[in-house]
Order: C-alpha cells, then sequence, then structure tokens
C-alpha cells in the first residue's frame, strides 16, 4: 500500500525535480497529481516513465491525500499550505514561510530526524534554504564529536536558486556578450551575472547582512545547536545548477583533519573528494544530479586553537531542495504514516 501524493508548483525546476526524484528513489505512490497555476493548467510534466497533467491548485481538494510537496514560494504557500494541512495532508513545504515558526519542524533528515514527529502541531514541515541544507549535513557529524562554537562560511550559489528566471538571465546575458548588438541588463539580479559575481542575495537587512546570510544562521541553530555562532558572506555566481561553499569552524575541542575526514567519509549523505593534487576535489559541475555532498580541501586552520577548513559542494536543486523534501517523505513514511 503506498501514498497518495501532491506536488504543488510542479511545472518550476523544483517541482519537477521532485517528480523526477520521487521516480528515481520508487517512493511508494499509489497516487500522485501534479498542481499548478490556473496559468499552466493542462502542462504536461514527467513522472518516471508516466505523464501527467497538471490540475489546479486553486480549486484542488487535498482531502484523503498524505503528502503534499509544495514548491510554489511563500505568498502561494501562506494561502495554501493550511488548506491542505487542514484537509489531513501533511506539507512539505520548501519555501521560507514556516521555517522560523516553532511550531513547525525544520528538517534535514541526516542531521534532526528526531524532529519529524513535531510536524502534528500544523501538520507542516519545513524544507531549509538550499546554502543551509548543504552545510550542516557536514557540520552535524563533526559538532557530534568536537562541539562546534562559531562557524564562518562563504558561498558561491548558482543561479538556479533564484529559479527559472535566473538561470534564463545568465544564459541570456552570456550570449549578449559575444553580440554587442543585444544588450540584456539586469532584470533577475542586481547587476550583470554573465562572467561576474554579486554580493547579495535577497535584500539587506539593518544590520548589513541580506536575508540569505540571516536564512544560515537562523536555520543552521534551529537544525543543529542553538548556541553555534554563524556568520555567512553569500554570492551569486555565474554557475547554473551548484551551490559551493568555503567552511571554517572553530571548536571546543582539538579535531585532526585525518579524524575530521574520517568522520565525514562515514557519515550518511556525504562524499569525500580530498586529494592534495590538482583537481582532486569537487566543483558543481561534478555535483550536478548527485545526491551526495561533496567535501573537499579539509584542513587545519593554525590561526585558532581549534580550527578545521573544509569546501563544501551540493546540487542546490537536489539535496538544497527537492531531495531534501523527498528524504523527508520518506522518513515521514518509515515513522509515522507507516504505510508504504
Amino acid at each position: 500500500m503506498g501514498y497518495r501524493v501532491a506536488v504543488a508548483g510542479a511545472t518550476g525546476n523544483v517541482g519537477r525535480e521532485m517528480l523526477n526524484i520521487l521516480a528515481e528513489r520508487q517512493f511508494p505512490v499509489d497516487e500522485i497529481v501534479a498542481l499548478a497555476s490556473r496559468r499552466s493548467l493542462g502542462t504536461e510534466v514527467s513522472f518516471g516513465d508516466k505523464t501527467l497533467k497538471t490540475k489546479d491548485l486553486e480549486t484542488f481538494d487535498f482531502t484523503g491525500f498524505d503528502i503534499a510537496l509544495f514548491a510554489i514560494g511563500a505568498e502561494a504557500t501562506k494561502k495554501y499550505a493550511p488548506v491542505a494541512a487542514k484537509a489531513g495532508c501533511v506539507v512539505i513545504d520548501n519555501s521560507s514561510l514556516y521555517r522560523y515558526d516553532a511550531d513547525v519542524p525544520l528538517i534535514v533528515p541526516e542531521v534532526n530526524p528526531d524532529a519529524i514527529y513535531g510536524y502534528a502541531k500544523r501538520n507542516i514541515i519545513a524544507n531549509p534554504n538550499c546554502s543551509t541544507a548543504q552545510m550542516v549535513v557536514a557540520l552535524k557529524p563533526l559538532h557530534d564529536r568536537a562541539t562546534i562554537k562559531r562557524v564562518v562560511v562563504s558561498t558561491y550559489q548558482s543561479v538556479s536558486g533564484a529559479g527559472k528566471e535566473g538561470a534564463d538571465e545568465l544564459w541570456e546575458q552570456t550570449k549578449s556578450i559575444y553580440n554587442p548588438t543585444s544588450e540584456v541588463p539586469p532584470s533577475k539580479f542586481q547587476r550583470q551575472i554573465a562572467f561576474n559575481v554579486i554580493p547579495q542575495i535577497d535584500v539587506f537587512m539593518e544590520d548589513g547582512s541580506t536575508k540569505e546570510e540571516w536564512k544560515m544562521v537562523a536555520e543552521t541553530k534551529k537544525i543543529v545547536d542553538k548556541a553555534i555562532k554563524v556568520t555567512a558572506t553569500c554570492v551569486r555566481v555565474p554557475v547554473f545548477v551548484g551551490h559551493s561553499e568555503a567552511v571554517n569552524i572553530e571548536t571546543e575541542e582539538f579535531l585532526d583533519e585525518d579524524e575530521a575526514r574520517d568522520i565525514l567519509r562515514e557519515s550518511p549523505g556525504i562524499m569525500v573528494v580530498d586529494k592534495r593534487e590538482d583537481g582532486g576535489y569537487t566543483t558543481p559541475i561534478e555535483c550536478v544530479g548527485d545526491y551526495a555532498t561533496f567535501i573537499s580541501r579539509i584542513r587545519q586552520d593554525s590561526t585558532i586553537e581549534n580550527g578545521l577548513n573544509f569546501w563544501c559542494v551540493s546540487d542546490n536543486l537536489r539535496k538544497g531542495a527537492a531531495l531534501n523534501a523527498i528524504q523527508i517523505a520518506e522518513l515521514l513514511g518509515n515513522r509515522v504514516l507507516k504505510k508504504g
């Protein structure tokens, strides 16, 4: 016996990836529906070897459905998630709307699986920000061993994190560089993204940080440990898919780089590629389409007593969004619903 599953936002990058991963991982589905806004009604999307036609999210009745995967942004989620939850369907939401709600668990299954039981308060589970998700997978096993006091992270985030419009803008601007008669001014991003980097993701806050940076701080504390101090600088780079992060941690106990490497190799969801030679590391191109979070360049930080540096790369459309949501659904099924 399987589950009745709805995917809201099925025509977007993340929604399509959710459908792909549900099929790839053979999630036990008895019935699946693809939901979209009225303007995308009837659009065809793939689910394994099947083709689904999207149905209207606005009029859809969630009664009798077990799980709804939402990838529709905060405003639409605010309207439709409570409707699905009230109908008895557990919502797994990819937007930022519920991440900081004390009554909604924020889950990365490799890190805090026991938080799944908190879903019952609202019938909603939050999926973390893409840049946070991959980082905390690496932080948790190191924190368990040596207790992380402070994290300094710089991110190099791909344009797919800004949706289809972000990828289209990079593509069109790149082409325009070689065709001066067809200038493409910034629209989705604050500056030209082609052949450039932009030290702003989301809006600025009063303290000078951006909201993306604030998200990494708040979410790491909620998922891993509220005592961890986090400071982040988030940068958009001209890469289509795959987020990269340079991470520095300070721990209470000394942690040797070789032991850290061994710990990470044995940890779920992580692939260590760390050779001290040219090309002995992972870049975004190699991680696209993969489930793993890749860790490279693990080394001691000699400027502080107990410090480590590492490089962290992951497919942001997968572990940063769709894959993590499906893993939450699997966790929910295995521990709570138990139908599959």
